[in-house]
């Protein structure tokens, strides 16, 4: 039989830590170990001269605690570091296995290597993002160009001739799209892009020095006439005749009427007149001639 005296502890194969109870009663030793049954706890963490109280799940992880930390403190959870029982913890580690426990104080502090660690990476992405997005601008402006050099070479081939000044200016904008390239910096898949363009804009340089020599052996159009317009007479205003005017007839050898007068002043009829309009008279002509008379 074994012994116990209280106040001690013993153990027996297969079971738990057994204790002495004042009683006389032997049962197993109660721990402080978390159970695995997870519960929300509330941490106390001191930032500065502040205090934060956080409620977390007790299983969670510091870099969890991190970033509930984040949006009370405005310090960005990558540029933390957690002190707790003065070490730093992992933000992978779990409280409960780290013995956080209700109400533990925990202390935040500035990580300022991370903090400049992440700022480089930002602003390596953001040289990055900037890099590409340019590369985008200039493989679209030289397709365009290559698309000028094409209607170029198209009219020169045929036998035309295209404006020196035309070809001087496309030369230009091949030379600013290489000077753009060049100012831009980059590695990996970046730098085969850039190469890829570089060789594309020289081959477009190679081509149009060609066809400025060819286009200076062309020769020079000659103007086609064209046929002048045809210009209808004008007549002078002493030859137009207008209804206003007066035209007047040449009285004929037979007739001895008075002359007829065209005009175009129209005489207008009051309909709402109440007098009738009085009939014009006619005097007879008296004949000139001497009629023999019959009896």
């Amino acid at each position: 039989m074994m012994k116990m005296q209280i106040g001690t502890t013993a153990t027996t194969p297969g079971d738990g830590e057994l204790e002495l109870r004042p009683g006389g009663m032997v049962v197993q030793k109660r721990t402080d170990q978390i159970s695995n049954v997870p519960r929300v706890i509330r941490v106390r963490v001191k930032y500065g001269s502040v205090h934060h109280e956080i409620s977390i799940n007790s299983q969670s992880s510091f870099g969890e605690l991190k970033k509930k930390l984040s949006g009370a403190t405005g310090v960005h959870h990558q540029d933390m570091k957690i002190i707790y029982k003065d070490k730093e913890r992992d933000s992978k580690m779990f409280l409960d296995l780290s013995g956080v426990k209700d109400r533990s104080k925990l202390v935040l502090k500035d990580d300022l290597i991370s903090q400049e660690k992440r700022l480089l990476e930002l602003r390596k992405i953001s040289l990055h993002d900037k890099s590409t997005r340019a590369i985008s601008d200039i493989t679209f402006q030289v397709q365009k160009l290559a698309g000028q050099l094409s209607a170029f070479d198209t009219v020169i081939g045929k036998g035309g001739k295209v404006e020196e000044k035309n070809l001087e200016n496309l030369m230009d904008m091949l030379m600013n799209q290489l000077v753009k390239l060049d100012s831009i910096s980059g590695d990996g898949d970046f730098e085969l892009k850039k190469k890829i363009q570089e060789e594309r804009l020289q081959k477009y340089v190679e081509a149009l020095d060609l066809l400025k020599i060819k286009n200076s052996t062309q020769p020079q159009p000659q103007p086609q006439m064209q046929p002048k317009p045809q210009t209808q007479p004008r007549y002078k205003e002493q030859d137009l005749l207008t209804f206003d005017e007066q035209v007047p007839r040449k009285p004929t050898a037979s007739s001895s009427s008075p002359s007829v007068i065209i005009t175009t002043r129209w005489e207008t009829f009051d309909s709402h007149s109440t007098s009738a309009a009085t009939p014009q008279t006619v005097k007879p002509v008296q004949p000139n001639h001497k009629w023999e008379l019959f009896n």
